[in-house]
């Protein structure tokens, strides 16, 4: 887009300022009304499986309760607590968003199909996604009230616990891939195993485990059912948010359905092979892949709200013992067994 943008008289600096602007946008505005609408899927989830109807009257079918809940929230009066700390309570829930969103930027929806196609794009989504937990820290801070500062130092045990064990599961698909980049690591999926018949590493037998492990870690990351101890109403109401209202509350709404999305999206992307079919055969690539790409998400998305409305909440001790002696152990020893496989198969003992 930048040499078009030169193509029509514009210098280097301005086109790619353009062009980085409008990239960003086309991903940003489609995410806030991804979702509003995935809200929306998630509800008539829950609904469906409790018997119940769920959102049916604004809009058709009910598909514009999203859209009028936040018009709600925009109406409403934002308060803020007498003893709080203003800036930072007003900003807690800015960081939360803007951490949620400028993940994005690394995400691949098909090759080159991404606003920043960097070579350590897996790191990136690591530290960028990891300073989400500072939202919540300072909410819960920011706040003055007992319950809040409890749900701030669960959130930063819980997502310490669980960021150690999903980094080890992401060393053994770089191992595999060869490749902190994104794009790189989904190409490395195609015909991966199967002879040659599947793609995605999570076919593969011995990364299927670090695949399990991913999907339930993403879970405990993003605050999820069984894992939502942040926000265990039977003991801290609704945790950091409880002091919010109006716009500070959408934001913490908006940016954990967004790490929900990005969640999905790296399930896909880092074991079940993205853009590409998940079997290798040619008519298959007919459909495009950012196609494929979105189904799958969807289905994580409908594992997500799936176990939300079954599965019943973790004692704390037993989402740290959970994250610290299964989950830490089991990824450690399959980076060493990965590592050992790759050694003897693709590099050959040495003499």
């Amino acid at each position: 887009m930048t040499a078009l943008f030169q193509s029509w008289g514009m210098g280097f600096g301005g086109a790619w300022f353009l062009a980085t602007i409008i990239g960003i946008l086309v991903i940003a505005l489609p995410l806030m009304l991804a979702v509003a609408m995935v809200i929306y899927a998630e509800r008539k989830i829950w609904a469906a499986i409790a018997l119940r109807r769920g959102p049916n009257v604004v809009g058709p079918f009910g598909l514009l309760q999203s859209f009028a809940d936040g018009l709600k929230v925009f109406l409403k009066e934002t308060i803020v607590p007498s003893s709080a700390n203003k800036g930072l309570f007003l900003l807690a829930p800015i960081i939360t968003f803007t951490t949620a969103l400028i993940v994005w930027a690394v995400i691949p929806f098909s090759v080159g199909v991404v606003v920043a196609d960097i070579n350590v794009g897996l790191l990136y989504i690591l530290a960028a996604s990891s300073l989400g937990v500072y939202g919540v820290i300072i909410a819960g801070w920011a706040s003055n009230s007992k319950y809040p500062f409890f749900s701030a130092l669960r959130a930063t045990a819980q997502m310490v616990s669980y960021e150690v064990a999903i980094g080890f599961v992401l060393i053994t698909v770089v191992l595999y891939a060869d490749s902190f980049n994104l794009t790189q690591i989904v190409l490395a999926q195609k015909g991966n195993i199967g002879f040659g018949l599947l793609n995605g590493f999570g076919f593969n037998p011995l990364l299927f485990p670090m695949a399990v492990v991913f999907l339930i870690s993403s879970m405990a990351e993003t605050f999820r059912t069984p894992f939502d101890l942040v926000e265990a109403e039977s003991e801290l109401v609704a945790g950091h948010q409880t002091e919010y209202s109006s716009m500070s509350f959408a934001l913490f709404w908006l940016g954990e359905y967004g790490n929900v999305l990005l969640m999905c999206a790296l399930n896909a992307l880092i074991f079940w092979g993205g853009w590409l079919p998940p079997l290798n055969i040619g008519f298959l690539y007919w459909v495009p892949g950012i196609l494929w790409l979105f189904a799958k998400m969807m289905l994580f998305f409908f594992i997500f709200g799936w176990v939300k409305a079954t599965v019943p909440r973790y004692r704390y001790d037993q989402l740290m013992r959970l994250g610290w002696k299964i989950f830490l152990p089991l990824s450690l020893s399959f980076v060493v067994i990965v590592s050992g496989w790759l050694m003897l198969t693709r590099y050959g003992v040495p003499s």
